[in-house]
């Protein structure tokens, strides 16, 4: 007999749901403002770059479309988020801002390539810049991105999404000031290598920008545990913390977005414990501690339902000093007088799918039933 304990789960979206909600939307303004403001002027410095012959124009012209399509990816990103979950996206559509985050790092790689291709053929045989025109384009470039910058600046500093535009239009910022120097040595000293050796500069700072948002991305695609929340961590404080809790094993934390964290886990309750009123606590610390809004929290006595049947269950968190105690001296084995049928539960992969949390409890001793 497998009983089913919803204790701790709400379904109220009060008002920190409006919070997000809140922050989203202005989020979206100041990303579609920034999208605008570069998206204009990418414009302008393709036709400076071409008209001065400028690379270095080019250079940060290539930097600022793939930014305009990242900030305008991310505004569409933000919309698609709020559709609600569905039958075939449980967990919703938010995720589609990181698989955005994931491909422009991606494309990120391709642009700074290209432009270390032409920076090296520029270095070897020197094209002719008119340094006029590529300092008014660079000038101009310079206060577009200053406004951007402070646009994006007084947002969300939580949010993942803005926080990643905000280091795009970083870049441009740092690209205008590379051109805004390469067009003034020129016009000083007419020394036409400045603009491909400062070009290099960008794409390494195009680099570097790109593998930081491809490794956040990625890290959180392939379900990372979340800095900070590792299951050792979860498993010591929720043992050390609530009450009634002997044991907790099975850990497994991972991000849903950059600002939501679900984790499943399993807790062994001492015999006179009440499985709703712990359950709550633990779920309680989880969103209050370590800020995971999502839990499935299994609730055993004893024994645990999963022994052998969870490959992932080695080295997920269990509790200091405590390598799966089950009482009585039991072994790791499933001959308990009980075959698992088809209505048993195993925790696993499709315990993700489930659209609420719920935990569940094993029979206490006293419940009658063999153990």
């Amino acid at each position: 007999m497998t009983t089913h304990d919803h204790a701790g789960h709400s379904h109220d979206h009060g008002p920190g749901g409006h919070d997000h909600d809140h922050a989203g939307h202005a989020s979206e303004r100041r990303i579609l403002f920034a999208a605008v403001l570069t998206g204009t002027f990418m414009l302008a410095e393709i036709a400076g770059g071409l008209f001065s012959g400028s690379l270095a124009l080019l250079a940060d012209a290539g930097h600022m479309f793939i930014d305009f399509a990242g900030l305008a990816l991310a505004v569409f990103a933000i919309r698609l988020s709020r559709r609600p979950a569905d039958a075939r996206r449980s967990y919703g559509y938010g995720r589609f801002q990181i698989l955005v985050a994931y491909s422009n790092g991606l494309v990120l790689f391709g642009v700074a390539g290209i432009i270390l291709y032409e920076a090296i053929r520029r270095i070897a045989a020197p094209v002719e810049v008119m340094g006029g025109p590529m300092l008014v384009v660079a000038v101009g470039g310079l206060v577009v991105n200053i406004a951007s910058f402070f646009v994006l600046h007084g947002g969300d500093k939580d949010d993942l999404n803005l926080r990643g535009a905000l280091l795009h239009v970083m870049g441009d910022l740092l690209g205008s000031v590379a051109a805004i120097a390469a067009s003034l040595v020129i016009l000083w000293t007419g020394w036409m290598p400045i603009d491909p050796i400062l070009s290099v500069l960008v794409a390494v700072l195009i680099l570097g920008n790109a593998g930081r948002l491809v490794r956040d991305s990625a890290h959180i695609l392939l379900e990372g545990t979340p800095t900070g929340v590792e299951g050792t961590t979860i498993a010591a404080t929720l043992a050390a913390e609530v009450a009634g809790v002997e044991d907790v094993h099975h850990v497994h934390c991972w991000a849903l977005t950059s600002k939501r964290r679900a984790a499943t886990l399993h807790v062994r309750l001492s015999p006179q414990a009440d499985s709703h009123e712990t359950v709550t606590a633990v779920k309680r610390l989880l969103a209050a501690r370590f800020s995971i809004e999502h839990a499935t929290v299994e609730a055993e006595w004893e024994t645990c339902a999963d022994l052998g049947l969870d490959p992932m269950e080695h080295g997920h968190g269990h509790a200091a000093g405590d390598h799966h105690r089950h009482g009585h001296g039991q072994a790791h084995g499933h001959d308990h007088g009980h075959e698992p049928g088809p209505g048993d539960h195993r925790h696993g992969a499709d315990d993700r799918g489930h659209a609420h949390a719920r935990s569940r409890a094993t029979p206490r001793p006293s419940d009658g039933v063999p153990a």
